[in-house]
């Protein structure tokens, strides 16, 4: 899994109280929620141009034993 994370949690407790009408009601959670969905934009903005380093992963670019037998053992003509 490939996922952007952030150095900052939150989670509303009893969340189900705090969506009375279908919108968070505002509240300390609510200005907190902003916060960290603020955070996650900025990182996201600031990594958005580096992406292929960042999802770049050895054991994608590690051939198996069958192709690199396929590519050493070609048949000579």
């Amino acid at each position: 899994m490939r996922l952007l994370t952030i150095p900052n949690q939150f989670s509303t407790p009893k969340a189900w109280d705090e969506f009375p009408k279908g919108r968070m009601r505002p509240s300390p959670y609510y200005n907190r929620m902003v916060d960290v969905m603020e955070e996650l934009m900025r990182f996201t903005v600031l990594t958005r141009d580096i992406k292929e380093d960042l999802v770049d992963r050895y054991s994608e670019r590690v051939e198996s034993a069958e192709a690199l037998s396929k590519r050493v053992n070609q048949a000579s003509d």
